[in-house]
């Protein structure tokens, strides 16, 4: 059994945090810890036809993100890692710098130290410098950068299929297959 703790911040995207907590639950074997930042709470309020809800109800433990006691914010609490999807520009930039404010920054924080796999799926276009250099320090400390970037050497033809190609990719990270990918046919 994996246990992976999935964190959604308030950039555009829930979608693809919805998306991954569905995969992983579609894998099976996986244990699923959810926090959101208020920021995601809005932005799935605004963006997406799931309540938050129907969003906690696809986790198997939901931690709010103001609780740095929560069980997820101590290494003693074993996981595969964490994903963080979407990962807005201010959890980057407090991820980068161990600004551990909020639970999603600390469980990510504790996940690197603790020598696990963590992966940024950031949502931000254009990007800054700051952007870029917070990016960088992230991939330079061991962070997986999985950029939801469009992807045409498969076919995908519509959003739906843009987003499993991100899932895709981000549970490659753990090893975990998802049926909905299509990878590259060579």
């Amino acid at each position: 059994m994996k246990r992976i703790i999935v964190g959604m911040t308030g950039a555009s995207g829930a979608q693809l945090g919805i998306a991954v907590l569905r995969a992983l639950a579609a894998a099976g074997g996986v244990e699923t810890h959810l926090v959101m930042s208020d920021g995601a709470k809005a932005v799935l309020a605004r963006e997406c036809a799931e309540s938050l809800e129907e969003v906690e109800a696809l986790a198997d433990a939901v931690h709010d993100n103001r609780d740095l006691a929560a069980p997820i914010s101590s290494g003693s609490f074993i996981t595969d890692g964490m994903i963080v999807a979407p990962c807005s520009m201010k959890s980057l930039s407090a991820i980068a710098n161990a600004y551990d404010d909020d639970l999603v920054v600390r469980a990510a924080d504790v996940s690197m130290k603790e020598g696990r796999r963590v992966v940024l799926v950031p949502r931000e276009m254009p990007l800054n410098r700051a952007h870029c250099r917070n990016l960088s320090r992230c991939a330079e400390d061991g962070y997986a950068i999985v950029a939801p970037m469009l992807t045409f050497y498969n076919g995908c033809e519509t959003t739906e299929q843009q987003v499993d190609h991100v899932v895709g990719k981000v549970l490659m990270q753990f090893g975990i297959e998802y049926e909905r990918f299509r990878p590259w046919a060579g």
